[in-house]
């Protein structure tokens, strides 16, 4: 219940700091993902937003390793957004490009007018 003794010291975020997570975010939204189950194969023409995949699928990278270079820290970053419960930080980039990607594919319905 709060902090009666004012130990827990305030975070102040700069206006650096604000423009870096800004900057972050806004490449975390123009980013996809260029290979596998969730790339350009799957889903034309660009892939999967990578703040769109699913946890499990980040996870899996967590566990055998993330990919080298820079796609590998921002999918290590979302990894970590996710996990820890913040996902709705990526709402505001979702809305710009209409909400979130969808990630199953439409079933084919089958009519059958049977010739009986």
């Amino acid at each position: 219940m709060g902090d009666p003794g004012g130990r827990l010291a305030r975070v102040e975020f700069t206006d650096i700091d604000r423009d870096d997570m800004r900057n972050l975010l806004a490449e975390i939204g123009e980013t996809h993902m260029p290979f596998g189950k969730f790339g350009p194969k799957d889903y034309p023409p660009a892939g999967v937003p990578i703040m769109d995949l699913p946890p499990e699928y980040l996870g899996w990278f967590k566990e055998r390793g993330f990919p080298k270079g820079r796609l590998g820290e921002l999918l290590e970053i979302v990894y970590e957004v996710k996990q820890s419960g913040a996902d709705g930080v990526f709402a505001p980039l979702r809305a710009v490009r209409g909400g979130r990607t969808k990630l199953r594919k439409p079933r084919r319905r089958v009519i059958d007018f049977g010739e009986d």
